[in-house]
């Protein structure tokens, strides 16, 4: 089994900074998949461009952002409103064991796929055994 490499949500998301634009922030839903070379999180995003997504690692902190910006009635009338409209904000601590060089990010039909690579010191390693 690979070695726990420690990512948790950071202690208090909402209370952790103030926000300066106004509207709602929304958490977005995550999965963090551990494999042998990387940690794989998937974020679903919808409704926000490449261009207004921002993510940040620092000192073991993971910080996600994306802007969203509202969507109009094209030339009609908004009839029913139910989608919500605002920024995802969503941070992580992440252990020292992610290679920062190496981090990479794709985004598709409204999900941030994260590829965090580990370093060598922490990739499980398999060692043989010789007869006697």
């Amino acid at each position: 089994m690979a070695e726990n490499t420690g990512i948790q949500k950071s202690e208090s998301e909402v209370a952790r900074a103030e926000r300066t634009r106004s509207g709602r922030a929304y958490l977005p839903n995550v999965d963090i998949i551990e494999k042998a070379e990387e940690l794989l999180v998937l974020s679903d995003m919808p409704g926000t461009k490449v261009e207004d997504i921002d993510i940040r690692y620092q000192n073991g902190t993971l910080d996600i952002h994306a802007k969203v910006e509202p969507r109009g009635a094209e030339g009609g009338r908004m009839l029913l409103h139910e989608y919500g409209v605002g920024d995802f904000s969503r941070s992580f601590q992440v252990s020292e064991a992610i290679d920062a060089a190496r981090i990479r990010a794709e985004y598709s039909d409204g999900v941030l796929v994260l590829h965090l690579p580990k370093v060598e010191a922490v990739k499980p390693c398999r060692i043989s055994v010789k007869a006697g």
